[in-house]
């Protein structure tokens, strides 16, 4: 097992070089630049829209929906395992580059989600489908439909093995033992050298339980459930988050100071600089894909199945995922490490984050633990809902709608998560991160080709929105009832 874990991550290495660091961010900056820098301009409307679901269009779901169903399979535990690993493997400067890649990867997930609508397709019972696959085939010719079928290929591959099941239920059941047994001693069984507790397999049968029972209802339930699931916790977090920064507030500026020096290598030995710099990129950007998923190509599927007549607003909508998820929930969290010093203690995954949250304020360790708990296992849980519904979409296009497949796919999935939490922490992580590079490197190259799609339809939505001809809620109705 050693070895095929130093193989996967000798691949990851080569997956997640210098070349695919250049490929994500110079995505995102063509496309910052050929939006006229939509992101920053435009991110209160895109707020706005977050809450204000457009009426009448086709589609399953209200945009709303569509983003927590998005937002279901990103806010999860790329915010707290993710970047507690990105820190400890890239150091305190892998959160400076997970904030770069947010912030040109708002621009990709706006064009994703604009494109997702502008190009799904309809079947005969007003299903809407959509995502990189339909984009690529659709916006840049049946030619390409080669790269749309490698994408769906990858697509399910990363539901099914690395970040959609494994990764999730691995951090879920960490967390649970390391609340109701941190020291392992109730052992359940062995395996080689490997022994598990009952509080790991008993979380792992739960959890595999729950998970059966939702996405066995597809996108209605998973989105009804992440809808209700979704913004409680996220604010449940980021109140714990607030309240630890708060109470730390004066090791805030040596914090942000460690972490821009470690960024760029100038905490490093001589001559180490430049390797610093480059591991804390690798780490950090890796990570912030696995968080945010800008670029990645999972969210447009979800963005596919939104109630709307406007491919831009739903873009705005998708691009407001990015914003909180990586701007907000792992710049939070990323502090709180750093300030508690958790990253410098020797712990590794989820144990880095809940130390934090057990130090960073005069609670008792065990309540911060419980409390971290909590919102792991609801984030995590619905990551994992969130991601069978975009490898069943990956894989039904790649199987030509084989309805057959899906289902199979389905309970393959269900197994996949039950085996999870029996695996080993850099395996499932190099895993992940691996398929999450092969799956990004498809869609990138669609956004890159399809650039001048998304400036033009940029540019035609504000001129419309600007003349009063665009439905922007009641005051649009009012000022068309007084033209009549």
């Amino acid at each position: 097992m050693k070895q095929f874990t130093a193989m996967l991550s000798t691949i990851d290495g080569y997956v997640w070089g210098i070349p695919m660091l250049v490929l994500i961010i110079g995505t995102g900056l063509l496309l910052t630049v050929r939006t006229g820098a939509l992101q920053f301009c435009k991110l209160g409307k895109a707020l706005k829209y977050m809450v204000h679901n457009e009426e009448g269009g086709e589609g399953e779901v209200s945009s709303f929906a569509a983003l927590t169903t998005a937002l279901a399979a990103t806010v999860g535990t790329g915010n707290i395992v993710g970047v507690a690993t990105a820190i400890c493997t890239g150091g305190p400067g892998a959160l400076f580059w997970m904030e770069v890649a947010a912030c040109v990867g708002m621009a990709t997930k706006y064009s994703e989600g604009l494109l997702a609508v502008k190009y799904r397709v309809l079947d005969e019972n007003g299903k809407a489908l959509g995502g990189p696959f339909y984009y690529i085939e659709r916006g840049l010719g049946p030619n390409w439909k080669w790269l749309a079928k490698l994408f769906a290929f990858f697509g399910a591959a990363a539901g099914i093995l690395g970040i959609g099941t494994i990764t999730q239920v691995n951090s879920i059941t960490s967390a649970v033992g390391r609340v109701f047994d941190p020291e392992g001693k109730h052992i359940a069984f062995s395996i080689g050298d490997h022994s598990y507790t009952w509080t790991t397999t008993i979380a792992a049968i739960v959890v595999t339980a729950l998970v059966a029972l939702v996405v066995i209802g597809g996108i209605q339930r998973i989105s009804s459930v992440a809808s209700l699931v979704v913004p409680a916790m996220m604010v449940l977090y980021v109140t714990a988050a607030v309240a630890i920064l708060v109470y730390n507030y004066a090791a805030i500026p040596a914090a942000i100071a460690t972490i821009v020096k470690s960024a760029f290598g100038m905490d490093a030995v001589a001559g180490g600089a430049l390797g610093a710099m480059i591991a804390a990129m690798q780490k950090g950007v890796a990570r912030g894909i696995f968080s945010n998923e800008s670029g990645l190509g999972s969210a447009p599927i979800a963005a596919a199945a939104a109630q709307t007549k406007e491919p831009v607003r739903q873009g705005l909508v998708s691009m407001t995922g990015t914003f909180l998820d990586t701007i907000v929930i792992c710049t939070m969290t990323g502090l709180t490490i750093v300030i508690t010093g958790s990253d410098k203690v020797g712990l590794e995954g989820v144990d880095v984050t809940i130390r934090a949250f057990g130090q960073g304020l005069p609670w008792s360790e065990t309540f911060g633990a419980i409390l971290l708990m909590i919102c792991l296992a609801v984030f995590a849980f619905t990551t994992t809902l969130g991601w069978d519904y975009y490898g069943e979409r990956c894989l039904e296009y790649f199987t030509n709608k084989n309805m057959k497949a899906v289902k199979a796919y389905r309970y393959l999935y269900i197994l996949a998560v039950l085996i999870g939490p029996f695996l080993t922490l850099e395996f499932v992580w190099t895993f992940a991160d691996i398929f999450n590079g092969l799956m990004a490197f498809p869609n990138l190259v669609g956004l890159l080709g399809l650039s001048g799609v998304v400036a033009t339809e940029t540019r035609s939505y504000f001129k419309r929105l600007n003349a009063g001809e665009i439905d922007e809620g009641e005051k649009f109705r009012k000022k068309q009832k007084n033209v009549a």
